[in-house]
């Protein structure tokens, strides 16, 4: 009975060595993946690359997991060119996940070799088209390494023109969060705060905001599309990140309601609370009008009533000349609103004409307080 035992285990044990051998044996072959790589992040319109922020994130590209069907390490190698032949290229970086940030100073590089810059002097432009593309590897990539790409990924850039010698850019704060209309989106037609007429560092802002126990919030950007500079703020002070430090807090709305803001960008605070708007009649039809505006003082350009905050008014890319412009209630003149300081200030009912100098502009007015901004555009 021993001896039939003894042999019992023996086959048992042989049966498990000639699985092992089996398993040891078996080889794993890589495969393409037939899903491909793709991009899947949405892209802006035109990505703004300010040169005095090289640091800041300009795109968190991001893509598909790829499975080669073999147990090995995948990387993921982002790569930008100049061209769409991609005949010449620079690697962005690699990573072993799904995504990876560009710098602004990256995209410049690129911007650089594609011919453009942001001297008004030259004639090099500064709008064009650079690209990108994904390169997924197995392995360490050398050799006979199973690789897939990416289709290319165009991406419109446009570097801002430099101010003129004793013209320097003045300072915009623009609303993001989802308290405001923009949401979290850093280049959705975001709200404007009205600068101060006399101190640029001054800023002003009545209106609604969505806030309540769920809301985080909103938080101010300087530059439509760029996430830094950031200011945010608590009991009273400001914080910023300028590119080189951590994102400040959102300024808290505890409930949905009218407020009045007030920033402080010289001493760092800003004053915050709920007031009556209800006092404030809501207009149905706004126009701007004047020897600046395309209908001189015959006709109106009507502007465009947020649906969020019905005491906002507003107009994207109007051409404007040398001339003096005021805000009016249906095309007439039994209400209309103008102001003594270009650029920004208060108005009055039935003020001064607005001084305007020619460009292309954004223009805000806010009927709850009489406040407007007029906000230069790069010209195309």
């Amino acid at each position: 009975m021993k001896k039939n035992s003894i042999l019992f285990l023996a086959f048992v044990a042989l049966l498990s060595f000639n699985a092992c051998s089996q398993d040891d044996d078996i080889v794993f072959v890589a495969q393409p993946d037939p899903e491909g790589i793709q991009f899947s992040n949405s892209l802006q319109s035109t990505y703004v690359l300010p040169s005095a922020n090289p640091d800041n994130l300009a795109e968190r590209f991001v893509w598909n997991e790829v499975d080669f069907e073999a147990p090995t390490t995948i990387s993921y190698e982002l790569q930008g060119s100049a061209t769409e032949a991609f005949d010449n290229y620079m690697v962005v970086g690699s990573t072993g996940s799904n995504n990876l940030g560009v710098t602004i100073a990256q995209m410049l590089d690129l911007a650089e070799e594609a011919g453009l810059d942001n001297d008004p002097e030259t004639e090099m432009p500064n709008t064009g088209t650079v690209y990108f593309k994904v390169r997924a590897f197995a392995g360490d990539g050398e050799g006979n390494a199973l690789e897939e790409f990416s289709e290319i990924l165009s991406v419109n850039v446009e570097l801002p023109e430099a101010e003129e010698e004793g013209e320097p850019a003045k300072t915009n704060l623009y609303f993001v969060g989802d308290a405001t209309v923009a949401g979290w989106s850093n280049n959705n037609n975001n709200t404007p705060m009205f600068r101060d007429a006399e101190n640029d560092n001054i800023f002003y802002f009545q209106g609604r905001f969505a806030g309540g126990p769920e809301t985080e919030g909103f938080k101010l950007l300087e530059i439509p599309g760029a996430w830094q500079p950031q200011w945010g703020g608590t009991n009273g002070i400001l914080a910023v990140n300028a590119g080189d430090s951590e994102d400040p807090s959102a300024f808290s709305v505890n409930n949905d309601a009218y407020y009045s803001l007030l920033v402080n960008l010289d001493d760092l605070t800003y004053t915050w609370e709920i007031i009556d708007e209800t006092g404030t009649d809501v207009q149905t039809n706004i126009g701007i009008i004047g020897t600046a505006t395309s209908g001189g003082w015959d006709a109106d350009t009507d502007m465009t009533q947020s649906e969020f905050n019905p005491h906002i008014w507003y107009l994207q890319d109007i051409e404007l000349v040398d001339g003096e412009a005021k805000f009016r209630a249906d095309d007439a003149w039994d209400l209309d609103w103008g102001g003594a300081t270009p650029i920004s200030g208060e108005t009055a009912v039935a003020g001064e004409n607005i001084p305007v100098s020619a460009g292309t502009y954004d223009v805000w007015f806010n009927t709850l307080d009489g406040r407007y901004i007029f906000i230069p555009q790069a010209e195309e």
